[in-house]
């Protein structure tokens, strides 16, 4: 009996003494750094940064193989959590949520038939494209709203996917399941959208969906910062270029250009507290202010679009809203 209890116990020394040099041998040194970065990720592992998850992105920050601001969900307060860990400098983040170019939901576009199957987008398109009769139009079975990992999107009443801005990340998962390709990642300052991705003459367009792009033009005419490109018989806004002056949106036949700004107003400078610095005039999209450095600067009324772009920059907070500017096609055109 006691040679049996030795003879066990010698077995279990040696094999804890074989785990524990093996464990020696073949440790893998982790890096600190990673698993307080896993800390400061969100953890949503939704892959919109490139890789597998959180986990990998962490990996690959404390690797140098990504840049601080590789995780969009977390914005600009992970990114600098990020820099803060690995000791670099942040760079600037542009938050972009997802925008849906489709106005066409039930009741303004046509069916070509009725869809039964699997509900899911993928699926349905499967089947002779789908059953709306324009080719680029949403099929409304919500595969986008299933997608989101943060809840953002979900199904109106027409069954057209809508996104709360406030609770999207900019993953990019409903643009990576939605198989029309009718949803972009462009930047949150963009209030102004096309909603419509047909590239069909304005004739086959007004035949399947009373409010798509017919291709007319006048969007591209309007803009004064030559934003709007027609492609194809499309108009396309340059998210990048846009100064959402609603311009556009105003003289569009179909409404089909949506208009986010709930009111403008043409800028006013207090001339006696301004400064003369001359920022409001560099950043001015269609020069519409003027004036001698070191001197009071003047707003040029007939020019200004509204945009909003100089109050901000101002140092002297000498720029507030003048006259609202009218949402009408004869002060647009």
């Amino acid at each position: 009996m006691i040679e049996a209890v030795l003879i066990v116990g010698g077995l279990g020394l040696v094999s804890a003494l074989g785990l524990g040099l093996a464990s020696l041998k073949f440790r893998v040194e982790v890096d600190p750094r990673v698993e307080a970065l896993e800390g400061v990720l969100p953890g949503a592992n939704c892959g919109a940064c490139g890789y597998a998850g959180c986990s990998a992105l962490a990996k690959a920050l404390a690797e140098g193989a990504a840049e601080p601001t590789a995780c969009t969900p977390g914005g600009a307060e992970v990114a600098g959590a990020i820099a803060g860990i690995l000791g670099v400098e942040a760079g600037t983040t542009v938050r972009r949520i997802a925008v849906v170019h489709c106005r066409g939901g039930r009741g303004v576009a046509l069916d070509k038939g009725v869809y039964v199957g699997v509900p899911d987008c993928r699926a349905a398109a499967l089947v002779g494209g789908g059953p709306k009769l324009c080719s680029a139009g949403c099929l409304g079975l919500g595969t986008c709203e299933r997608a989101c990992p943060f809840g953002a999107i979900h199904l109106d009443g027409a069954g057209l996917p809508r996104v709360a801005p406030d609770r999207c990340t900019g993953c990019g998962a409903c643009v990576d399941a939605c198989p029309k390709r009718i949803i972009d990642l462009e930047p949150d300052g963009c209030r102004v959208h096309v909603r419509c991705r047909s590239t069909d003459r304005g004739k086959a367009v007004k035949a399947v969906c009373s409010e798509g792009c017919i291709g007319c033009g006048r969007c591209a005419k309007a803009c004064p910062v030559d934003a709007i490109a027609m492609d194809r018989g499309l108009a396309r806004i340059d998210p990048d270029a846009c100064v959402s002056c609603g311009r556009c949106a105003a003289v569009c036949p179909t409404a089909n250009i949506d208009d986010l700004v709930a009111g403008r107003c043409k800028a006013l400078i207090d001339e006696p507290a301004c400064i003369g610095c001359g920022k409001c005039a560099r950043v001015c999209p269609v020069d519409a202010i003027a004036g001698e450095r070191k001197a009071p600067h003047r707003v040029d009324a007939d020019r200004c679009v509204g945009c909003g772009r100089c109050a901000p920059v101002c140092p002297a907070g000498a720029i507030r809203d003048g006259d609202p500017i009218p949402t009408s096609v004869e002060t647009a055109a």
